[in-house]
C-alpha cells in the first residue's frame, strides 16, 4: 500500500479470504511485489500484515511459513491480524515466537484495533483503523499501465537500437540487408511516448497534488522506481526515436533514390530500346504527298508514346531537383549523375523526334511542290497540245503572253523544287549522326535517289515543254507575221485603190501650155512610181504570206482574194495611168505645135509653106477633145471617167480656146496668100 513501519520499511499487506487460497499464486504474487522496491528499500526490511480475519488458522500458518521461503531476509516483522473471535487454543498452540530463530522474523498475533501499537495509524489503511488513503483498483490500473509501458518501451528500445545500430554499421552489405528487410518497430513509438508522458504526468500529479490541502502519498513514488524509470525510459526512447527518425529519413531518402533510379532506368531503357527501335524502322520519306502524310501520322503516334515517357522524365527531374536542393552531400554525385544521364537520353531522343518531324515536313513540302509543278507542266503541255486557231494577231499575242507566263511559273516552280530538294538532301545527309551505329546508307540512298529522280524527271519534262514552247512560239510569231503581212497587203490594196481614186478624181488638168503640161507629166510619173512601189510592196507581202502558210502548213484566210484584188486594182491603175500619160503627151504635142505656130512672126511666111501643120494641130486638138469625152475602159469591161463632167468641160475649154487661136492664126496667114495672086 506504500505504508511504512517505524524503521521506514515498507508494509506488505496479505489479505486472506474465506475461499481457498492458492499458495502458488500467492508465491508468484509475492515475488512480483517484492521485485518492485529498490535494493536500498529492501535493505530496510518489510513489515508483513497477514489479515486473517476472514480466513482459517491453518491458512494463516501456511502463509506465515511460506514467507520464510519467499522473503526470509527482507521480512523483519509479521503481524497476523486475528479475528474478533480468536481461534481455538489448540489450533493456535503453535507459537511463532518460539520459531523466531527458525523463521528468521518475528511473528505477532494482534487484533486490528491493536495494530497501531506497532505501526503508525497514518501508515495503515482504513481496513486496519488507519488514515492512509489507498485504492487498490487504481493502483492496479496504474501498475498495469506502468508495466505495459515498461514492457513496450523496453521492447521498443531494443528494436530501435537494433534498427539504429544496423543502419550505423559500416559494412555496406549489412546496411543494404537491413534496408532490404525494411524492419519496422512492433509498436508505434509515438503511441508509446504519448503513453509514457501521460503516465509520468499522472505520477507527478498524484505526488504533488494532495487532497484537502495536504500532500498526497503515492504508492508508486521514487522509492518504487516508477517515476525515475519512466523518465529514464522516456529519455532513452526520445534519443532512440530521434535516431530512428533519422534512419527512417535516410531509409526513405534511399528508397526514394532507388525508386527514382529505377524509374530513370525504365525511362532510359525504353528510350534507348523500343523508342529508338521505332525511330530506326522509320527512315523513309514517302514518294507522294499521301505517303508522306501517312508517315507523319505514324510519327505522331510514336511521339505520343514518347510523350508519356517525357512526362515521367519531367516528374523525375523535379524530384531530383528537390533532392538536390535538400543538400545531402553523399547523394549529390549520384543524383547529378542520374539527372545528367536522364537529360542526355531524353534530349537526344527529343532531338531525334524533332529531326524526324522536320524531315517528314520537308519531304511533304517537297512532294507538294513537285505535285504543283507536275500539274503546271500538265497544264502547259495540254495548252501546247491544242492546235492554235486564233482569229487575229491580238489573240495570238495574248495566247503567247499566257504561254510565257506559264513557262515562267514552271521555271519558278522548278527552282522552288530544287531548293526544297536540296534542303531535304542536306537533312538526309545529317541523318547518320543519330543512327546509333546503324548503317543507313542503303535507306538514305533510296531516299536520295527518289529525290534526285523526281527533280531530274521534272527537269526533263520542263525541258520538253520548253522545246515545245519554242516551236509554238516560232509558229505563233510566224502567224503574227502572217496576219501582219495579210493586213499590210490588204492595206496596200487600199492604198493602191486610193491612188487610183485620186488619179481619176484629181489628176484632170492637162495644162495651159507646154511647160505646165510637162510638169504635170513629170508629177504623174512620180505618182506612178509611188503606185508601183505600193503594188510591189503588196506583192512581196503576199509572197511572204504564201511562204508563211507553207511553213505553217495552213491555208491563209485572206491572201486568196487579196492577190486578185491587188492585180485588179493594179491593172485598173495601169490602164488609167496609161490613159493619163497618153492624154498628157497628146496635150504636150498639141501645146508645143500650137505655141510654135502662134509664136512665129508673120514676116516669115516661109515657115508656113505647108498648111499641113495647121491641119495636124487641129487633128491633134480634136483627138484630145475626143479622148476627154471617152471613159477609161478596164479589162473587166467596166468604165470610169476622169473627174466630173464640169472638170472635163473646163479642160476641153482650154483646148478649144487654143484651137481657136491656131485657127485664127491660120486665117491670118491665108489672107496674104489670097491677096497676092489677085494683085
Amino acid at each position: 500500500t506504500g505504508g511504512k513501519d517505524r524503521r521506514s520499511g515498507l508494509i506488505l499487506t496479505i489479505p486472506l479470504c474465506l475461499e481457498q487460497t492458492s499458495m502458488d499464486e500467492l508465491s508468484v504474487t509475492l515475488d512480483y511485489l517484492l521485485s518492485i522496491p529498490s535494493e536500498k528499500c529492501k535493505a530496510r526490511g518489510f513489515t508483513v500484515i497477514v489479515d486473517g480475519r476472514k480466513s482459517q488458522w491453518n491458512v494463516v500458518k501456511t502463509v506465515v511459513l511460506m514467507l520464510q521461503n519467499v522473503v526470509p531476509a527482507e521480512v523483519s516483522l509479521v503481524c497476523v491480524v486475528k479475528p474478533d473471535e480468536f481461534w481455538d487454543k489448540k489450533v493456535t498452540h503453535f507459537c511463532f515466537w518460539k520459531e523466531k530463530d527458525r523463521l528468521g522474523f518475528e511473528v505477532i498475533l494482534v487484533s486490528a484495533n491493536k495494530l497501531t501499537r506497532y505501526i503508525e495509524p497514518c501508515q495503515l489503511t482504513e481496513d486496519f483503523g488507519g488514515t492512509l488513503t489507498y485504492d487498490h483498483m487504481d493502483w492496479l490500473n496504474k501498475r498495469l499501465v506502468f508495466e505495459k509501458f515498461m514492457k513496450e518501451s523496453t521492447s521498443l528500445l531494443d528494436e530501435l537500437a537494433l534498427i539504429n545500430n544496423g543502419s550505423d554499421k559500416g559494412n555496406q552489405q549489412e546496411k543494404e540487408r537491413s534496408i532490404d528487410l525494411n524492419f519496422l518497430p512492433s509498436v508505434d513509438p509515438e503511441t508509446v511516448l504519448q503513453t509514457g508522458h501521460e503516465l509520468l504526468s499522472e505520477l507527478q500529479q498524484r505526488r504533488f497534488n494532495g487532497s484537502d490541502g495536504g500532500v498526497s502519498w503515492s504508492p508508486m513514488d521514487d522509492e518504487l522506481l516508477a517515476q525515475p524509470q519512466v523518465m529514464k525510459l522516456l529519455d532513452s526512447l526520445r534519443e532512440q526515436y530521434t535516431r530512428y527518425q533519422e534512419v527512417c529519413r535516410q531509409r526513405s531518402k534511399r528508397t526514394q533514390l532507388e525508386e527514382i533510379q529505377q524509374k530513370v532506368m525504365q525511362v532510359v531503357n525504353w528510350l534507348e530500346g523500343p523508342g529508338s527501335e521505332q525511330l530506326r524502322t522509320q527512315w523513309g520519306i514517302g514518294d507522294s504527298i499521301r505517303a508522306s502524310q501517312a508517315l507523319q501520322q505514324k510519327h505522331e503516334e510514336i511521339e505520343s508514346q514518347h510523350s508519356e515517357w517525357f512526362a515521367v522524365y519531367v516528374e523525375l527531374n523535379q524530384q531530383i531537383a528537390a533532392l538536390l536542393n535538400a543538400g545531402d552531400e553523399e547523394d549529390l554525385v549520384e543524383l547529378k549523375a542520374l539527372q545528367q544521364q536522364l537529360s542526355d537520353v531524353c534530349y537526344r531522343q527529343a532531338s531525334q523526334l524533332e529531326f524526324r518531324q522536320n524531315l517528314l515536313q520537308a519531304a511533304l513540302e517537297f512532294h507538294s511542290v513537285a505535285q504543283d509543278l507536275s500539274q503546271q507542266l500538265d497544264g502547259l503541255l495540254g495548252m501546247l497540245c491544242v492546235d492554235v486557231a486564233p482569229a487575229d494577231g491580238a489573240s495570238i499575242q495574248q495566247t503567247l503572253k499566257l504561254l510565257e507566263e506559264k513557262l515562267k511559273s514552271v521555271d519558278l516552280g522548278l527552282q522552288g523544287l530544287r531548293e526544297k530538294g536540296q534542303s531535304l538532301l542536306d537533312q538526309i545527309s545529317n541523318q547518320a549522326s543519330w543512327a546509333y551505329g546503324k548503317d543507313v546508307t542503303i535507306e538514305n540512298k533510296e531516299n536520295v535517289d527518289h529525290i534526285q529522280g523526281v527533280m531530274e524527271d521534272m527537269q526533263l519534262r520542263k525541258q520538253r515543254c520548253e522545246d515545245m514552247v519554242d516551236v509554238r512560239r516560232l509558229k505563233m510569231l510566224q502567224m503574227v507575221q502572217l496576219f501582219k503581212c495579210e493586213e499590210d497587203a490588204a492595206q496596200a490594196v487600199e492604198w493602191l485603190s486610193e491612188l487610183l481614186d485620186a488619179l481619176l478624181k484629181t489628176h484632170i488638168r492637162l495644162g495651159d501650155d507646154v511647160q505646165e503640161t510637162k510638169v504635170l507629166l513629170e508629177k504623174h510619173r512620180k505618182f506612178v512610181d509611188v503606185a508601183q512601189s505600193t503594188y510591189d510592196y503588196g506583192r512581196q507581202l503576199l509572197q511572204a504570206t504564201v511562204v508563211l502558210c507553207q511553213s505553217l502548213r495552213c491555208t491563209s484566210r485572206s491572201s486568196g482574194d487579196t492577190l486578185p484584188r491587188l492585180n485588179r486594182v493594179w491593172k485598173q491603175f495601169t490602164v488609167t495611168s496609161e490613159e493619163r500619160v497618153h492624154r498628157l503627151e497628146t496635150a504636150v504635142a498639141f501645146h508645143s505645135s500650137a505655141e510654135k505656130i502662134l509664136q512665129e512672126c508673120p514676116e516669115q511666111p516661109e515657115a508656113f509653106n505647108e498648111m499641113e501643120q495647121f491641119d495636124e494641130i487641129e487633128a491633134v486638138g480634136k483627138s484630145l477633145l475626143d479622148r476627154l469625152t471617152v471613159p477609161v475602159v478596164y479589162p473587166d469591161g467596166s468604165e470610169q471617167y476622169f473627174g466630173s463632167p464640169s472638170d472635163m468641160a473646163s479642160a476641153a475649154e482650154h483646148i478649144r480656146e487654143k484651137m481657136k487661136l491656131v485657127s485664127l492664126k491660120k486665117q491670118q496667114l491665108r489672107q496674104p496668100e489670097d491677096t497676092t495672086p489677085e494683085s
